[in-house]
């Protein structure tokens, strides 16, 4: 089975092989309706998906109450920002490890976390439901934090 990822990157080292020599190639027709997918950025974030980033449903400022999408203070104790490989939190952040499951509005993999000068690992759980208003968030492992945690998209 090829992968998503050396096959875009065969054929962009082809492409440009091909722009150095001088000569036109044509493209053949099955390659010619394949375009690579552009996320659309929200609320000025520029959001990537991949087979192995966080689902771009999931990407984004999320709050677990109104406050943290609105706060000017610094307060947000409760605001959750997604990116394509990583949580933050307030006073802490994880980094993507393994995927275990992985669909357009879910995932579960392994974070290695970060924060007040400790580090741990937690298999977590983020879940994309109502039309992608609301993230359902669990988290197992040794310590992990009770759950779930309800967020709303900012």
């Amino acid at each position: 089975m090829i992968r998503p990822r050396l096959l875009i990157s065969a054929v962009g080292a082809a492409l440009a092989l091909a722009g150095c020599s001088g000569e036109k190639t044509e493209t053949p027709a099955s390659e010619e309706s394949f375009s690579p997918a552009v996320a659309t950025p929200l609320a000025s974030e520029a959001v990537t998906e991949t087979a192995q980033s966080i689902p771009q449903a999931a990407q984004g400022r999320w709050g677990l109450v109104p406050a943290d999408c609105t706060t000017k203070l610094g307060d947000e104790k409760g605001l959750l920002t997604i990116g394509p490989d990583s949580l933050k939190f307030y006073e802490s952040q994880g980094k993507l490890g393994t995927i275990a499951e992985r669909s357009d509005t879910r995932i579960r993999a392994s974070f290695a976390f970060t924060g007040e000068g400790m580090e741990w690992t937690h298999d977590v759980v983020l879940d994309v439901q109502d039309d992608g208003k609301t993230l359902i968030r669990r988290h197992y492992g040794p310590d992990a934090e009770p759950g779930p945690y309800k967020h709303t998209r900012c």
